[in-house]
């Protein structure tokens, strides 16, 4: 295992930061824009869930970014000594839609660090609670796991392969391309390289192809409830990243809904099960 003082990162827990955010009317355009999506947000109107991940967003300056195009380790994250970083799964309550064009705070903290030994070697866990209000009142609350691991070998391969459900309500093709990874990361301020630079993603982090920012994979699986089920809303889901993404094939976003209970998943050219979503249903 990897000499990790995890006393020291401990130290982080209970760390909390503010953000304040106008939630502007650009970003939800240019998200739906991107999305190809045939209705345009207005102001006044509410944002869809899990696009709030375009707000509130660290600014690093290019001095303080690492050569993987993360901000340098320290700060409000603790400086976890592994050279990966991904964001694993994540747990969202939503109580109320946030509305375009109108100031919102976030309230962030360190909730967990936690150090495990897993089959690809050292982890360390770190979960982070966010609190957003707007107006005095919470609109929404999110758990953020965020996993850092070592580097794998080059042989190392992709974790076993796990069948999708064969079973669904509704399925949609999605043929991903640069551009769209490249308009995310953008509205989301993420410097990762993985996501557009593949030389750096093939030669430096060994993936196959530019990755797929999992972020992304929950928004359209999101969208795909929105189109779909429309006499009901989000209450609440969960979601967990099973297996990376790329943008060199398709793959199929998909929902199963049983009653109130939804369960959405994407899967690539190989049925292979990529992310999950468990959600929550309610009355409009």
């Amino acid at each position: 295992m990897t000499d990790i003082n995890i006393t020291y990162l401990q130290e982080w827990v209970g760390k909390q930061e503010t953000k304040e955010d106008d939630i502007s009317l650009f970003q939800a355009q240019a998200l739906a824009a991107a999305l190809d999506n045939d209705v345009i947000p207005q102001k006044g109107d509410a944002l869809p869930p899990f696009w709030e991940w375009m707000y509130f967003l660290a600014t690093p300056k290019a001095s303080a970014t690492g050569l993987d195009g993360h901000p340098d380790k320290g700060g409000f994250l603790p400086p976890v000594p592994l050279p990966r970083r991904m964001w694993a799964a994540g747990e969202v309550e939503l109580f109320n839609a946030l509305v375009i064009g109108q100031a919102a705070t976030r309230l962030s903290t360190i909730e967990s660090v936690e150090l495990k030994a897993g089959s690809t070697g050292t982890l360390v866990f770190v979960n982070v609670k966010h609190e957003i209000s707007q107006n005095g009142v919470l609109c929404i609350r999110q758990i953020q796991n965020i996993v850092y691991r070592e580097q794998p070998a080059a042989d190392a391969g992709l974790p076993p392969a796990k069948n999708a459900p064969e079973e669904h309500d509704f399925s949609q093709m999605v043929n991903p391309d640069p551009v769209l990874l490249f308009r995310y990361s953008a509205l989301t301020y993420n410097g990762h390289r993985i996501h557009y630079d593949r030389t750096y993603a093939t030669e430096e982090e060994l993936y196959t192809a530019l990755v797929v920012h999992g972020p992304l994979l929950v928004t359209l699986l999101l969208e795909l409830q929105r189109k779909n089920i429309k006499d009901k809303t989000l209450k609440k889901f969960k979601f967990r990243a099973v297996r990376p993404t790329f943008d060199n094939q398709s793959f199929t976003v998909s929902g199963k809904q049983e009653g109130s209970a939804l369960s959405l998943w994407s899967a690539d050219q190989d049925n292979a099960l990529c992310m999950t979503v468990k959600a929550e249903l309610s009355d409009e």
